[in-house]
């Protein structure tokens, strides 16, 4: 058995990646992939953070831990609440390999906040390890707790960047603190990974995918990728270690911006009341103007710690209302649908829920603009969804064309706008790379999912297949590992910090929940 490195590269896709690729300019990562195994594997729908770092860890799909994106949609009672790292009901990879006997070690794994105790350090991080709107996080996010003061003082470490990047237009001191954040996910990583002699560490670059977000395949992205070419240089030597290269989703240059929710207004799904929006934004009022204004003036951090958090959230965002605000402006009684950003839209038990599905079926296939349909497929839930959960989730799941961005926002008027603040979207083609001493040279794989992941590291490992992960052991092994199947370890729910307002409010300044 081979010790092994994964390394999450947030958002990564071949389809940034070949261009750099065939000029030669990341060497470390065409010889990885020359030499071993690679794909573009498919993630779940929605292709975003929460859930699909989730799908990899635990081999299965949002119906069986129950988080179909950042948020939980629950039309019934009327309520829409942020997701965070306690509301996944799931054990994941490291524990079947702890539970082998085999120490682990987990950095800046998003959906892992509030930190749990395994065989070997935990270090949360982005986008979920935060305390108060646009504020990082100083203490509480390691496990054992003092492995913080060890960060703090070895690698003066930090949770965030720090200023946060905002906007396409920040490319000074917000690239560079991004860029010093994902060195110090490389650094304490491999630290953590010899100091401890651990058999495994999952080392996740959150931020990487920030900069893809307001970037796509600009210097600020190509400088990133340098320096994570360059670190994947230095693991290569590691001795007797497997590398996985591995991201939760890709991405691709944003073209339409589509209002989902304005568009379930607009063909009589939706009825709305009015709000104090209603009021503000004709005036120029916006958040995004406020905290535009805040960071110039250097007062960010004082706004956060003065105003009041309701008062925050009566300034509108330009893309209209998000999260549990979007029920305020939406007449619920009258209303046969609402939808969360990026792909999930939740049918109102108010109503005939088969009836008023197809009807929204047929019409998502419909909507297209000028390059052609919106969305390569529209889905029953229960289609793409497998599990114990699959009741608690979107009735309709749409499957974007790549370049195509989901936007969720009630009120803002328009259903279909040229990008707003993303230069690039989510696509479900992910990347995928293993190269090491057990790994044969069988170069490109077809038609691989982002659930196989997790059973072939764990056979790699030499650690037996829990029967409810979804996944298949991929063929990338010069010899075929003797593991078989084994019963799932029993989850135990854990803890959950707060009402995911903070999540939300991070999110939110990112561009993933506007």
């Amino acid at each position: 058995m081979t010790r092994t490195f994964v390394v999450g590269l947030d958002g990564a896709s071949w389809r940034l990646l070949d261009q750099w690729l065939d000029a030669g300019d990341l060497p470390n990562l065409a010889a990885l992939r020359e030499s071993g195994a690679w794909a573009a594997h498919r993630s779940c729908l929605p292709p975003v953070t929460f859930p699909n770092w989730k799908c990899y860890s635990a081999g299965k799909d949002p119906g069986g831990f129950g988080v179909f994106w950042f948020e939980h949609v629950d039309l019934e009672a009327g309520e829409i609440t942020v997701a965070n790292g306690g509301d996944f009901r799931t054990v994941e990879l490291w524990d079947y390999l702890n539970d082998d006997g085999k120490s682990t070690g987990v950095v800046n794994m998003p959906t892992m906040y509030p930190p749990r105790d395994i065989d070997g350090p935990v270090v949360c991080g982005g986008p979920d390890a935060v305390s108060g709107e646009y504020r990082s996080i100083d203490s509480g996010y390691t496990s054992p707790a003092d492995l913080a003061d060890y960060l703090e003082r070895e690698f003066d470490y930090e949770v965030h960047p720090n200023p946060l990047l905002s906007s396409n237009t920040e490319r000074g001191a917000e690239v560079d603190a991004i860029l010093d954040v994902l060195d110090s996910r490389f650094e304490v990583a491999l630290d953590l990974f010899e100091r401890d002699e651990l058999d495994f560490v999952h080392v996740t670059l959150f931020y990487l995918n920030v900069l893809h977000h307001f970037f796509w395949d600009d210097e600020p992205v190509y400088r990133a990728w340098q320096l994570v070419d360059e670190w994947l240089g230095e693991l290569r030597e590691l001795e007797d270690t497997t590398l996985v290269l591995m991201s939760d989703h890709g991405a691709a240059p944003t073209t339409t911006e589509f209002y989902v929710n304005e568009w379930l207004a607009e063909n009589g799904y939706q009825a709305r009341e009015r709000t104090v929006e209603d009021y503000l934004t004709p005036l120029g009022l916006t958040r995004e103007n406020a905290l535009s204004l805040a960071k110039r003036a250097g007062i960010v951090d004082t706004l956060a710690e003065v105003v009041p958090q309701r008062l925050q959230e009566l300034v509108p965002q330009s893309a209209g209302l998000k999260r549990g605000r979007k029920l305020e402006a939406i007449d619920l009684e009258r209303t046969k649908a609402v939808a969360s950003g990026q792909g999930p839209i939740y049918v109102n038990p108010r109503f005939d829920v088969e009836a008023v599905r197809e009807e929204l079926l047929a019409d998502l296939r419909e909507v297209s603009d000028a390059e052609g349909p919106l969305f390569t497929a529209v889905h029953r839930g229960e289609d793409v969804y497998h599990g114990p959960f699959v009741e608690e989730g979107p009735e309709v799941v749409v499957d974007m064309r790549p370049g195509v961005h989901v936007n969720d926002g009630v009120g803002g008027g328009n259903v279909t706008t040229a990008p707003d603040r993303w230069a690039a979207e989510n696509t479900p083609h992910g990347i995928f790379v293993a190269n090491g001493p057990n790994v044969a040279p069988v170069g490109e794989l077809d038609d691989i999912s982002i659930l196989d992941l997790a059973p072939t590291i764990l056979a790699g490992m030499g650690s037996d297949v829990p029967t409810d992960m979804r996944g298949e052991v991929l063929d990338v092994f010069e010899e075929s590992p003797d593991v078989g199947e084994r019963e799932p370890i029993p989850f135990r729910a854990r803890e959950r910090v707060g009402d995911g307002d903070e999540v939300a409010d991070r999110l939110k300044q990112l561009g993933y929940m506007e």
